[in-house]
């Protein structure tokens, strides 16, 4: 498994106890859809491995209580901490029709609705502040926020997203 084919669902947050239990912060919009995990990857030394859940215990602030398979000890699993967690893309739930998932909108075009077709999505920048689209326009790259007044809606049969970009915003990028 590699991480092209996952989705990076959060991290090992700390060691919860004595018998192997840690929490995970799951970084997603229904944490509520991962209740049922039966395994997931945790990265080690850059590579994803899998591991099984014995529980997965839902937790105030998308943070879950967790315990993997024939991990019975904090010394067993103190080494985790921080680690990502990823799901394979294959596993992850049905959305609605007009729900998508970031990693859906890379290589979609971007149409705004007084300029037209602008670019293609090249990057997903997920930060803890906002999350923005990476498109390439005129050879700079140029990033749009994902917000609701500004992504109008996403096409994913035709791999377009409709946006209201702000006045001036690729201006800001052109006038260097």
């Amino acid at each position: 498994m590699n991480k092209n084919n996952c989705f990076l669902l959060g991290h090992i947050a700390k060691v919860h106890g004595l018998h192997g239990e840690l929490v995970l912060a799951l970084d997603v919009d229904y944490p509520e859809d991962y209740e049922e995990l039966e395994h997931l990857f945790v990265e080690k030394n850059n590579r994803l491995i899998p591991f099984f859940l014995e529980h997965m215990v839902p937790q105030p602030n998308n943070r879950y209580l967790a315990k993997f398979e024939e991990y019975d000890h904090v010394d067993k699993v103190k080494d985790l901490i921080g680690s990502a967690l990823y799901l394979p893309l294959k596993d992850l739930p049905e959305l609605a029709a007009d729900q998508y998932y970031f990693h859906e909108l890379v290589g979609c075009r971007i149409v705004d609705e007084k300029e037209g077709e602008l670019g293609i999505v090249k990057v997903i920048y997920d930060l803890e502040t906002q999350d923005l689209i990476g498109m390439e326009y005129q050879e700079k790259e140029v990033l749009i926020p994902i917000q609701d007044g500004i992504i109008q809606r996403v096409d994913k049969a035709e791999k377009k997203v409709f946006c209201r970009l702000p006045e001036g915003l690729i201006d800001i990028y052109l006038n260097e």
